[in-house]
């Protein structure tokens, strides 16, 4: 399975649909896209849906790691919501979870940042 990814802007928050499998062969594409994201836009916090992500490594795990480090130097905050099991597994072991929040949907962590969906 391929992966995919969907950048939308609500307010000052940038979500991030990703889907499909988010390997090292896609990790560089979503590191670079994901950029131009946060530099070219007014954004303060970032959206990760995992919904539809089925499977992620280490360098996926990086390129989060990456985007949160940016967000955070600017006060901002990373949520992510709709994880499925594996991946919430990875997130849990990596520590993910001690830094990002984790939301049940969309709905919930655009209302946790302020913005109505």
């Amino acid at each position: 399975m391929s992966f995919s990814v969907e950048f939308d802007k609500k307010q000052n928050v940038l979500l991030v649909r990703m889907s499909g499998e988010l390997d090292h062969h896609s990790s560089e594409q979503l590191k670079t896209k994901w950029k131009e994201q946060l530099h070219n836009q007014d954004i303060k916090h970032v959206v990760i849906n995992l919904e539809m992500l089925s499977f992620m490594d280490s360098s996926g795990l990086g390129v989060i790691l990456g985007r949160y480090k940016e967000v955070k130097q600017i006060g901002g905050e990373m949520v992510v919501c709709s994880i499925s099991p594996a991946v919430q597994r990875l997130f849990e072991l990596a520590g993910m979870f001690k830094i990002i929040r984790l939301e049940e949907n969309e709905k919930y962590a655009l209302m946790s940042l302020g913005v109505a969906s």
